[in-house]
């Protein structure tokens, strides 16, 4: 299993009455799959995980493996503030298929670096699945040190990390700890270019929710080293990226993809559809999208299934 390249942070559609959209869901997945997406994360923070239910877990899950049947890596989002809930959403996540799990710094109760230490240590020897550790301080409150890292490389289930902090000092020191089994992944779009012409195995993006093949391009270029054609895409691309900035995700990235046919742009509280000033350029970002990736312009308003 490969867990390198593009990889997806998929948000999650919603029905008007609120439920899953599922015909969405499948459509989402197979545009992703059509465009060259490396890997997929489903209930992440970008699909609204902490929004939705057990047995919703399990439907997108099932769903996504079947599915893909094999052809890219799943990766399944179960962290929790808790140590048990997390352990035992790892758990529903293998018996379901998944490739690995994601598991995000135990986010509001900011644990020492040694509870740290201490949580992925439980989680992957009872978790039944490989893990990828997620560092997100912004979003989580603590952060995850790379001293603390290099001590959980010794566990044979603990995989890689997405590392969502931009400095160039953090991926350097995380860099260094990369091997056959431990990929260092970028969690940052607007400087996932620059981590992976450093090394970087990929990034686990949001903004390849709405240019898949674009965004494999970049991530082509970068991890062959082709340093002038990567930064290249990465400028044509910087537009987006800072439209999905410009409020909390998934929010730009919801409104961004019903403008282009994918999915109605629905959130669940305390989520709120994308606000009226940068709603006003989504019309000419919907534009730019459609210009920069074609194939996923035509996927995403091809949904007369």
């Amino acid at each position: 299993m490969q867990i390198t390249g593009s990889i997806t942070a998929l948000v999650t559609p919603f029905a008007a009455e609120g439920s899953v959209d599922l015909p969405a869901w499948k459509r989402l997945l197979r545009a992703q799959l059509d465009a060259g997406t490396q890997g997929l994360v489903v209930a992440g923070s970008t699909g609204e995980a902490a929004a939705l239910d057990t047995d919703e877990f399990r439907l997108l899950l099932g769903t996504a493996v079947a599915e893909v049947a094999g052809a890219v890596p799943v990766l399944a989002g179960t962290g929790f503030s808790s140590t048990e809930k997390t352990v035992q959403q790892t758990r529903l996540a293998a018996s379901l298929g998944a490739s690995a799990a994601l598991v995000v710094t135990p986010p509001y109760v900011r644990p020492t670096q040694e509870g740290l230490l201490r949580h992925y240590l439980e989680v992957a020897t009872r978790g039944d699945v490989p893990v990828v550790l997620y560092n997100v301080p912004s979003r989580s409150g603590c952060d995850l040190l790379p001293d603390t890292v290099e001590q959980l490389l010794g566990h044979e289930r603990i995989v890689g990390i997405k590392e969502a902090r931009a400095e160039p000092e953090r991926m350097q020191a995380l860099l260094a700890l990369a091997g056959e089994r431990f990929v260092v992944l970028s969690g940052d779009d607007p400087t996932a270019c620059r981590a992976m012409l450093a090394g970087a195995a990929g990034c686990i993006s949001v903004a390849s929710n709405v240019v898949p093949h674009a965004y494999r391009g970049l991530c082509d270029a970068a991890r062959a080293g082709n340093a002038e054609q990567a930064w290249g895409l990465d400028r044509e691309l910087q537009a987006v990226f800072a439209f999905l900035g410009c409020e909390p995700n998934p929010i730009p990235a919801k409104a961004l993809l019903s403008a282009l046919g994918a999915c109605e742009d629905i959130l669940r509280l305390p989520l709120l559809p994308l606000s009226p000033g940068p709603r006003s350029g989504l019309a000419a970002l919907a534009a730019l999208v459609r210009r920069l990736d074609p194939p996923a312009g035509a996927a995403a308003t091809a949904n007369s299934d």
